[in-house]
């Protein structure tokens, strides 16, 4: 990103002109002015020196009487779903410029770039090329805390055409580098986990841990290069306060030791004779892959560091606060360790669901995962709390070309589990129903022992999306499944008769595809009776994620099916259909 483009240029202005002006702002060049009628090329040595060119001269230099503008010089073939924001204030927090860059669609990553400007500049990568461009229409320009917001494309050199999911598998680090901690905080050499660290700490250690006058806790940022938020006016009256740490792993994993330090300390001076152990706060989706398969990978940690690890009941969960508590006993050095080694379990669980959330929203264009309350609010996999069941509307908005076609999935739960699905008098399938925007009933049994229920879903496919979202949600909720299982579940979908060769493949080489894609168990059953409407089913099996992208995937295959049964009009020859090979 080192060429630049120096736009509104004055029809008198020369090469020895620009030459002139960059050497007037020592702003070196590495090649020389290419100049064309209204605007003109130059190379910089290296990124910074275009950036600072950009920041200098841009909108504030004018040559012979008009105001130049200056910015990354872009190939249209590179013009695709990256840009960069600058003159963004200092003081603003990562939770309103993420609500910000959200309202144009999917943010895939957002970085901070290190510059020597007073404002703060980033880098975002949009879903699509659609959602860029919106973006930059709309935010170039705008007004932010009094700062006149600027956009521009930078080149993306990984850049490739839409909708290229075939021809080989895709890569799972769409999402990009994890961003800076903020751009209050100004620029950092590293940058932060996208997962921070929350932990509970007893109150009357809170005025210790803020310091006089807040010189403490900015000595702690400063010293471990993190974010700290100190949430003092949550659960009014309780014994305990949570903190949120933004950092990469190490400055989290600092910062946490030196609070240790400080309560440590602050016990020995106020006679606390209680131990103070270390309480890390989890979102619930992640706490059964970090207690393992018989709770093995718990209790490696515990012996590799000498420590007691518990974790709070299930039962303590509510539909908005769907945090488990994880208390950690041991010395301080001890429990720093352990504290490394489960966020490193938990980093590893939630960018395993962040690339499933990121194919899966490639799949359904528009959709805002993020709303779907699959994780806490704000900042995937942070915050206090969770907007479980969001507004009507506010996942409204989803992309379709034209009216998405409506789709009918049979979801099979357990018996037990139907009262907890339904609710008190059908208020919580009710509510479920209008959240998702699908029809949403549960067939009668098929016999007194019957261990499964059918669920009946029809809506479009991000109705789909959440409403069985939340169905496997609660399901967790309500326990049952226990705390070291997933849940998952079997879907069964209908398919054409004649269709249902194609989701199988040649020699089963498409349903095995898919089943590697996706982590789910697809099977058509053989030798099955098409029904009333010569259709036959297919069965699902997995956790969500993967039941979804399977789901998804066959529906593309019976789309194409269906586009390849559409007559041609009567005007045109048909060209003859080529064999399979």
């Amino acid at each position: 990103m080192n060429k630049l483009y120096i736009g509104n240029v004055s029809a008198e202005a020369s090469e020895e002109d620009l030459e002139s002006l960059f050497k007037q702002w020592t702003i070196p060049h590495s090649g020389p002015f290419l100049v064309k009628t209204g605007y003109a090329f130059v190379d910089c040595p290296d990124e910074k020196t275009a950036m600072r060119a950009i920041d200098v001269l841009s909108g504030k230099v004018e040559l012979h009487g008009k105001v130049l503008e200056v910015e990354h010089s872009v190939p249209k073939r590179q013009r695709s779903c990256k840009l960069q924001i600058r003159n963004i204030p200092p003081h603003i927090q990562w939770e309103v410029l993420d609500s910000k860059l959200a309202e144009y669609g999917a943010v895939e990553s957002c970085e901070q770039v290190n510059t020597d400007t007073e404002t703060a500049v980033i880098n975002v990568r949009y879903a699509t090329k659609d959602q860029a461009r919106l973006a930059m229409e709309k935010m170039n320009g705008s007004m932010m805390d009094n700062n006149a917001l600027k956009v521009s494309y930078i080149p993306d050199e990984t850049a490739t055409p839409e909708g290229s999911l075939s021809g080989g598998r895709r890569t799972f680090n769409s999402r990009g580098p994890p961003r800076a901690g903020s751009p209050g905080l100004g620029a950092r050499p590293k940058v932060q986990s996208d997962i921070p660290l929350r932990m509970l700490v007893p109150t009357q250690f809170v005025g210790a841990i803020i310091g006089k006058e807040g010189a403490t806790i900015r000595n702690i940022t400063k010293q471990t290069h993190s974010k700290i938020d100190i949430h003092r006016k949550e659960n009014a009256g309780a014994a305990e306060k949570p903190i949120t740490i933004h950092s990469t792993p190490e400055g989290c994993s600092n910062a946490c030791k030196t609070i240790m330090e400080i309560m440590q300390k602050e016990a020995v001076d106020t006679k606390f004779t209680e131990e103070i152990p270390l309480k890390i706060l989890a979102h619930n989706n992640f706490v059964g892959r970090l207690i393992g398969k018989e709770g093995r990978n718990l209790k490696k940690i515990e012996q590799d560091t000498g420590t007691k690890i518990t974790i709070s009941p299930l039962q303590d969960l509510t539909l908005y606060n769907p945090e488990r508590t994880i208390t950690l006993k041991g010395s301080i050095e001890a429990c720093s360790s352990a504290e490394q080694e489960v966020m490193k379990k938990i980093r590893e669980s939630y960018e395993s669901d962040m690339a499933a959330m990121n194919l899966q929203s490639n799949l359904i264009p528009g959709l805002n995962l993020n709303a779907l309350g699959l994780f806490p609010s704000g900042t995937p996999g942070m915050g206090p709390s969770m907007s479980s069941v969001p507004p009507p509307g506010a996942l409204g908005g989803c992309s379709f070309g034209g009216q998405p076609e409506s789709e009918t999935v049979h979801l099979f739960i357990p018996a037990l589990a139907v009262g907890a699905i339904i609710g008190k008098q059908g208020q919580h399938i009710k509510q479920l129903s209008h959240f998702a925007g699908a029809s949403i009933k549960i067939a009668p049994a098929e016999g007194m022992d019957a261990k499964q229920r059918m669920v009946i879903i029809v809506g479009p496919p991000e109705a789909q999306f959440k409403a069985q979202c939340r169905i496997f949600g609660k399901l967790k909720e309500e326990n049952f499944f226990g705390p070291k299982e997933e849940v998952k579940l079997e879907a069964h979908i209908k398919v054409p008769s004649f269709a249902a060769g194609r989701v199988i493949g040649k020699g089963g080489k498409t349903v095995n595809e898919l089943q590697n894609l996706t982590c789910a168990e697809v099977v058509v059953p053989r030798d099955q009776t098409p029904d009333e409407n010569d259709q036959v089913i297919v069965k699902i099996s997995g956790h969500f994620f993967a039941c979804q992208l399977a789901q998804r995937k066959i529906q593309e295959i019976l789309a194409q099916v269906r586009r390849q049964q559409q007559p041609k009009p009567a005007s045109e020859p048909q060209p003859p259909v080529p064999r399979r090979k």
